[in-house]
């Protein structure tokens, strides 16, 4: 009875534990590829990512010139658990229609570099 109370406790922990996550992502683009990398996400992504459980809060560019007004993309999606995440991207970039949409455009011909942070909400965030 002892060890059910105990495995029971241990599950609810790991569950609690692996908590959602937030995931903040920074694209910087080839100069004059912005438009392309926008019309890949509101075409293609964008809905794939609603299929692969990558939940999308807000997608921005920046005002500024000297913040990459021109070249900038930075977005916010959340996943149940960073585990979750991962599994969610690996199964997005191995979907049929994300490849087929990406045959022939090298990610390095429209992406000079990808920041990723991973991020849990505060107590006092709106977001949880």
């Amino acid at each position: 009875m002892l060890r059910a109370a105990l495995f029971s406790f241990l599950l609810a922990f790991a569950a609690f534990a692996e908590s959602r996550v937030y995931e903040l992502r920074t694209y910087t683009c080839v100069e004059g590829k912005l438009e392309q990398v926008e019309a890949i996400f509101r075409e293609t992504a964008i809905p794939l990512f609603k299929e692969h459980h990558i939940e999308s809060v807000g997608y921005w560019i920046p005002q500024d010139p000297k913040n990459g007004h021109a070249n900038t993309l930075i977005y916010m999606v959340s996943h149940p658990s960073r585990k979750q995440a991962k599994k969610n991207w690996d199964e997005f970039h191995a979907d049929p229609r994300w490849l087929k949409a990406m045959d022939g455009i090298p990610t390095s011909s429209i992406i000079q570099r990808v920041q990723s942070v991973f991020m849990d909400p505060t107590d006092y965030s709106i977001l949880k």
